[in-house]
């Protein structure tokens, strides 16, 4: 679906124009052509490839979908892949942002998300200065809204992490606090899947010999690639304290189960004096000392309660009970 298809001269918009007048607008001098295209079909980008001459390994990669983050130079052109991530329900849905930029052009292809970038066409058009850098400050504009949109993303899972990190301590919480680690785990591994292959690719665009669409704006890029490498530590530091929550976790798991087992061992011996007892005083002999006794049977359950009651009193010093 065509969002919006928009001609700049000199750094202002000149108008709304059809998709078949591009041709008669990117042959003019300090113009350029911006198209928006959303859930594009396999005509619309085949009449996009047509109209500004797109390498078909790019259109292929951009029909296709599922990529990995990526830049990639064709010519004096670059094909930029960025994962779009956005939380449904509380969960992380991934979306995909196919940008094309020529030297007087600059096609997005947005699938599988409702993001929308219309800010960042008004915050273009608002700075007419910068936007005379034609397509390389709109790339760098569009991978300045993607990577801006992650920090909130990256905030939310550091958010989750210290709750359940309050919570390792409290019994009896263990398995769930094992399930929503790992849960939380997967969401940070999306997020490294957007971040750190992006965070490569911007590396390209600000650093040693930049493609010809990016002349000018290497300071921009090199703005973003700070944000994503700042980024992309939080990430690691998340994921190092995930694991390390594991492991304590799992460390409380065997606590709690020790605790268990030393209650059962603690009950198990006070029965075993009791049960030695009277085993005791139940053999079948003719001559037992207390079997005439009038006392025997008071004084043997004495002797047991006395001993069972010993026995607990040691076990609750020593905190097994």
């Amino acid at each position: 679906m065509l969002i919006n298809c928009i001609a700049y001269q000199d750094g202002r918009k000149l108008a709304e124009i059809p998709v078949r007048a591009i041709n008669s607008y990117v042959t003019r001098p300090d113009c350029f052509v911006w198209v928006a295209l959303k859930d594009a079909t396999a005509e619309e980008l085949d009449q996009a490839k047509a109209e500004f001459d797109l390498h078909e390994l790019a259109v292929e990669d951009a029909r296709s979908g599922h990529q990995r983050p990526k830049v990639e130079e064709y010519g004096d052109s670059v094909f930029t892949v960025m994962h779009l991530v956005e939380v449904v329900d509380q969960e992380l849905h991934v979306g995909e942002i196919d940008v094309f930029a020529g030297s007087n052009y600059i096609l997005s292809v947005r699938n599988r998300s409702i993001q929308n970038f219309m800010g960042v066409r008004d915050r273009c058009e608002r700075e007419p200065h910068l936007l005379k850098h034609g397509s390389g400050f709109v790339l760098y504009a569009l991978i300045d809204a993607v990577v801006d949109r992650y920090f909130p993303i990256v905030d939310m899972l550091e958010t989750e992490l210290e709750e359940i990190e309050e919570l390792i301590f409290s019994r009896n919480s263990a398995r769930a606090n094992t399930e929503r680690l790992y849960e939380l785990k997967r969401k940070v591994m999306v997020m490294k899947h957007a971040v750190y292959p992006l965070m490569e690719a911007v590396g390209k665009l600000y650093g040693g010999r930049v493609p010809a669409v990016c002349a000018g704006t290497q300071e921009y890029f090199r703005d973003v690639y700070d944000h994503l490498t700042r980024m992309n530590t939080a990430i690691d530091t998340i994921r190092e304290t995930i694991t390390t929550a594991i492991q304590v976790n799992l460390s409380m798991v065997a606590i709690e189960d020790n605790e268990v087992t030393k209650r059962l061992a603690a009950w198990a011996g006070i029965f075993a004096v009791a049960t030695t007892l009277v085993g005791l005083w139940g053999m079948n002999f003719k001559n037992m000392p207390e079997l005439e006794w009038v006392y025997g049977y008071p004084f043997a359950l004495t002797v047991i309660i006395v001993a069972c009651v010993a026995m607990y009193q040691y076990f609750k010093r020593k905190g097994w009970l």
